[in-house]
């Protein structure tokens, strides 16, 4: 297993007709904890952009969510808050508008109402499901009305 502590790492497998499918995508946190008691990976990571990740031993993480009941709470607690992080980017996704997603994830993801997409706008578009012009023409209709301001990659609510 990995920690991501900066940069991006997808899982990925290969489709039915030769595609990748990404599994996961990570820009900062754990990569493949959902195979923790599996016997092998089902997918490869990749790194996206360049990346900074921590190696952490699988069997010596299992081991000691076994014995130790505390450090077994705070993993639980993490997973709870990637289950809420996932719950919300579903709902983001069944957004029909592309101005909706857009709003929708600097009011849950980002802090003080702006968002910084870290890792680009491309990478942005992915994660909302719509293509990068679509987010393009998006972000720029939105400053143009006033509903957000963009300063190089953070986008900030504004106040109505």
């Amino acid at each position: 297993m990995f920690y991501v502590i900066s940069g991006e790492i997808t899982l990925e497998r290969t489709g039915l007709q030769g595609e990748p499918v990404v599994l996961q995508r990570t820009r900062q946190g754990f990569v493949s904890e959902a195979s923790l008691k599996s016997a092998k990976y089902h997918c490869d990571a990749l790194a996206i952009t360049d990346s900074t990740v921590v190696k952490i031993p699988i069997k010596d993480l299992s081991a000691e969510l076994d014995c130790d009941p505390a450090f077994a709470s705070r993993w639980i607690g993490m997973l709870n808050g990637e289950v809420r992080r996932l719950r919300l980017h579903c709902e983001r996704l069944s957004m029909k508008s592309v101005k909706d997603r857009v709003v929708h994830l600097i009011n849950t993801q980002g802090r003080n109402g702006a968002y910084t997409a870290a890792t680009g706008l491309k990478s942005l578009a992915g994660e909302l499901g719509v293509t990068h012009e679509a987010l393009y023409r998006t972000l720029a209709a939105l400053d143009q009305a006033q509903v957000i301001r963009r300063e190089g990659s953070t986008m900030t609510l504004l106040k109505r």
